[in-house]
């Protein structure tokens, strides 16, 4: 198989997998349930996000629609590098890595871009399709659904703690989707096996 083709099979399936539980955890779920997947530290947690880092907002509707600019720009030229890259020579670990920031990249993206159009909000009932145009919100002011949640190890701090006495303390408490999974595994990966690849690229971009 090329390059080409199998970046194009990596972020499809990306993308249908991603919206396929994306759509199930919307339609079958409120807003804030969840289910115990592998007891208590394996759960599928519904959440919504703005689809800014950490839940930021800035600057109202006005910074959302820069930021999902800013995105869809973005992945157009992330998809522009990866078939750059099918006319060169380099490891399939960074092709790999390069698709996947691609993909899930996309699929937070497309909440942004349709959720609010083509969904009813999730707000104390169990949210629908509705006609098009008439959903919860408007174009690219949707929100990120999100739903994996592995709280490892809970416990408290320890009572003569400096800080948080007494508190509860949870390991690992971000909640994601996959589409944030295929980002971070990218990314990692990158970071601690493609080091040398990612500087040579960088390098050569600029020449």
């Amino acid at each position: 198989m090329s390059r080409g083709k199998l970046a194009i099979l990596l972020i499809v399936l990306i993308l249908v997998a991603d919206q396929i539980i994306k759509i199930w955890v919307k339609t079958h779920m409120m807003l804030g349930e969840e289910i115990s997947v592998l007891g208590n530290w394996c759960n599928i947690l519904f959440t919504e996000n703005n689809g800014m880092a950490f839940g930021m907002e800035f600057f109202g509707k006005a910074g959302k629609y820069i930021l999902s600019i800013f995105r869809i720009v973005a992945v157009v030229l992330l998809g522009y590098y990866i078939w750059k890259l099918t006319t060169r020579t380099v490891p399939m670990g960074y092709f790999v890595c390069i698709t996947l920031i691609t993909a899930g990249a996309a699929g937070n993206i497309f909440d942004c871009m349709f959720y609010g159009l083509i969904f009813e909000p999730s707000y104390h009932n169990i949210a629908g399709f509705t006609a098009f145009g008439h959903g919860y919100s408007s174009f690219l002011q949707g929100r990120v659904v999100d739903m994996f949640y592995f709280p490892i190890i809970q416990g408290h701090w320890p009572a003569w703690s400096p800080i948080k006495a007494s508190e509860e303390f949870i390991f690992f408490r971000p909640i994601f989707n996959l589409a944030d999974a295929a980002i971070t595994c990218g990314m990692i990966w990158m970071l601690l096996f493609e080091r040398k690849t990612l500087q040579s690229e960088l390098d050569f971009e600029k020449k």
